[in-house]
């Protein structure tokens, strides 16, 4: 947790100075764990004037309390109202004051890294030419494991992120998340492969199959897109939750280090599961 630089002042208009100060001696006569059961029933406008006159240690410490009781929400009402940052991966300047190096120091270096790793699937893909030869229809559906898995992973990102930020998940429920992705992703997993094997059963045309029947290749690219479709979502709704504990910005890290494992994972799991079903070398 971290103090802004410019603290937006508490509006007090509501009480008495006196009250207040009445108010904090009586509040700081109880330890800590009855303070921060008193701040979830207080008023949230009552505690913040009362905690304005408190130390920012003292704060910070009782907000800290908050998180660990499960009150959130509560926490991020406190910590807004007194002019707290109550993420550790909040900046102390909103997007258009913070400078454009200060973005590309943020940035680049994440994205660097994962451009490099990024070869890896390069890698992949040139140790399965023999496969793309005998079965180039195979070629045709590649963007579409790697498009399906980046798009459901995104989304779910996405639901977590907004999520964290408004309060309504915390680190803590990892598993939770992990287990409504999970379920989430079958659903969709099977839907969109429903949709990719009926394409590949009436708009192949004239697309070598390279002696296969059309239906062992559906079925394998089928199975190949479920699995990425799952592993996607899943890892997707993961990701955020995982950068906040290492107090890294999910906005930040997610997108780029989620395409990059998506990539790499995509092309293993399709070209796995194509030479398991269809038998080939």
């Amino acid at each position: 947790m971290a103090v802004m630089n410019c603290v937006t002042p508490i509006e007090k208009n509501e009480f008495a100075q006196q009250e207040i100060l009445a108010a904090r001696n009586a509040f700081l006569q109880y330890n800590e764990q009855k303070q921060a059961e008193l701040l979830v029933v207080m008023p949230i406008n009552e505690a913040v004037a009362v905690l304005s006159e408190c130390s920012i240690n003292h704060v910070q410490a009782l907000l800290d309390q908050l998180d660990t009781m499960g009150e959130e929400v509560r926490k991020r009402h406190f910590a807004h109202g007194l002019g707290l940052i109550c993420s550790e991966v909040e900046t102390t300047e909103d997007y258009l004051t913070t400078s454009v190096l200060a973005h590309v120091k943020q940035r680049i270096g994440w994205i660097i890294g994962l451009a490099l790793l990024g070869i890896v699937s390069g890698l992949i893909i040139a140790s399965y030419e023999d496969t793309l030869a005998q079965l180039v229809l195979l070629a045709i559906y590649m963007p579409v494991i790697a498009a399906a898995g980046g798009n459901t992973g995104s989304q779910a990102a996405t639901l977590v992120i907004r999520a964290l930020a408004m309060g309504e998940l915390k680190k803590r429920q990892w598993l939770d998340v992990m287990w409504k992705e999970f379920r989430v992703s079958l659903f969709i997993a099977a839907s969109i492969s429903c949709v990719v094997m009926i394409r590949i059963f009436y708009f192949s045309g004239d697309t070598s199959t390279g002696g296969f029947a059309l239906n062992s290749i559906a079925l394998a690219i089928g199975v190949a897109l479920s699995i990425q479709v799952i592993l996607s979502t899943t890892l997707g709704g993961l990701l955020p939750i995982i950068a906040r504990a290492l107090k890294l910005d999910p906005a930040v890290l997610v997108s780029p280090v989620l395409a990059s494992v998506v990539d790499i994972s995509g092309m293993l799991i399709y070209f796995s599961t194509v030479n398991y079903y269809l038998g080939l070398s």
